[in-house]
């Protein structure tokens, strides 16, 4: 069956980096979009990146993330990250990987299947 696992929260200061992994399973990669989602208590859980399938060659970075986050994938090992430079309070959240079969958005209605959330702190 599908399963997504992420890794890679913590605590960090401001401006530190962080680089979370999403551990796919039980389907092809290629054929999935795969998108980074955050929720901070108390506001609606939002994209931060997504990439879409293969063929369509889609990314997308909402604005606040562009330019410090970076989403890749890499097939030989089923595995999305999102690598996070230059990390602010306001990004602190717990972050949630998630899959949609032949997927082109970031919106989180759109994606069938989720892993479970890190939490990601930044905080002095």
């Amino acid at each position: 069956q599908v399963q997504l696992v992420e890794s890679g929260g913590g605590l960090v200061q401001p401006g530190g980096s962080l680089r979370l992994s999403c551990a796919t399973s039980g389907f092809t990669l290629d054929h999935y979009a795969i998108g980074w989602f955050r929720q901070a208590p108390g506001k609606e859980r939002e994209g931060v990146s997504c990439s879409s399938h293969s063929s369509a060659g889609i990314t997308y970075y909402a604005d606040s993330v562009k330019g410090r986050f970076t989403i890749s994938r890499d097939a030989a090992k089923n595995t999305v990250y999102l690598q996070m430079n230059n990390l602010k309070p306001e990004d602190t959240a717990v972050y949630y990987c998630a899959a949609e079969v032949l997927g082109r958005s970031c919106r989180p209605g759109d994606y069938d299947y989720w892993g479970q959330g890190t939490q990601v702190t930044v905080s002095s």
